[in-house]
């Protein structure tokens, strides 16, 4: 391949992805998404809160099987195995995600959108468990939320591969276990705890005693120096200085590893390198924000230049025609 095309967070927005990817160059061969030169990665999170999750499914997983993609588990991937996997005997609970109203509200979209394809739902979950958590080349790395080199390292070790089975998935119920962390860290990101008594409630609603880290600050002293979330910390809070038990929690990405791709973090604004060697391509496409991709070509140096996005664009009025942009997320 002369390079590779590194896509954001899906969540169901397939006719957005067709408009990426013609748009990079790419075109239907057999029913196929290819380009004569490259390779498209998707970042994770295909499915859930879009209108088009069954159709971004089948468009991904053509090219994956056919190589000309490849793709790294999303967290909302790994929810679904969880939510749709039977609790073992004993654990007391009967699915390993349990079934309450705000992990219903996050997979509602995807379950009826394959209500009436429950063969084609239990084959796309079958084939979750084949998306590695990571890739890991010589000019690049892919992850979906957060690179723990030492987690990362244990991981192959313990695996001897790159994916998850269902006794993995099993222990990573619990979130102190290794698997648990494994998979909370690299899907979902670092996170640190607010001061006692203290909580933010987020633009969704759900209230938080945690907020999310960047793994790849250099020398923080602050709150304000890691946090990584849309929703900000309370600017008494972001001032905060960081206790030595804090900032030994935090982990770093050092410059001269080679370049890093992140997606998770809905981000807005004008796509830029987060460092030179660290890009987020989530852009809440889903949330009529940019669907984005980095066009790497092998650079150690990421460049604010390498990213191409299609907007997302709001429909005017409520009675806009069922499209791509117009169905309520």
């Amino acid at each position: 391949m002369a390079g590779y095309d590194i896509i954001g967070d899906i969540h169901g927005c397939a006719n957005t992805l067709q408009r990426l990817l013609d748009q990079m160059g790419y075109r239907k061969v057999n029913g196929v998404y290819r380009h004569p030169k490259r390779q498209a990665i998707f970042i994770g999170d295909i499915i859930d809160r879009g209108p088009r999750i069954r159709e971004a499914l089948h468009l991904v997983r053509d090219m994956v099987e056919h190589g000309a993609a490849r793709i790294v588990m999303g967290n909302h991937e790994y929810n679904a195995l969880g939510y749709c996997t039977r609790a073992r005997p004993g654990s007391g609970k009967q699915f390993l995600r349990e079934h309450n109203p705000r992990h219903d509200r996050l997979i509602k979209e995807t379950l009826e959108q394959f209500d009436a394809y429950p063969h084609e739902w239990n084959e796309f979950l079958e084939w979750f468990y084949t998306i590695p958590l990571f890739i890991d080349d010589e000019d690049f790395r892919v992850v979906h939320a957060c690179w723990d080199q030492d987690l990362i390292d244990k991981f192959r070790q313990n695996q001897g591969g790159v994916c998850i089975d269902e006794d993995f998935l099993h222990a990573s119920a619990a979130i102190e276990s290794f698997a648990g962390q494994v998979m909370d860290t690299l899907l979902r990101g670092t996170d640190l705890r607010l001061p006692e008594g203290m909580s933010i409630t987020g633009k969704d609603g759900y209230v938080r005693e945690f907020f999310r880290t960047k793994f790849w600050a250099d020398d923080p002293k602050t709150y304000a120096d890691v946090v990584f979330q849309p929703d900000p910390l309370p600017p008494e809070v972001a001032r905060m200085e960081l206790t030595d038990a804090e900032y030994r929690q935090l982990i770093t990405y050092p410059l001269d590893a080679p370049p890093v791709f992140v997606g998770h973090y809905w981000m807005d604004g004008k796509p830029a390198p987060l460092k030179a060697n660290v890009a987020c391509i989530d852009y809440s496409a889903v949330k009529y924000g940019k669907l984005v991709a980095y066009r790497m070509d092998g650079e150690d140096v990421l460049s604010k230049d390498k990213f191409v996005w299609v907007d997302v664009d709001r429909p005017e009025q409520p009675d806009y025609p069922t499209s791509e942009d117009s169905v309520a997320r």
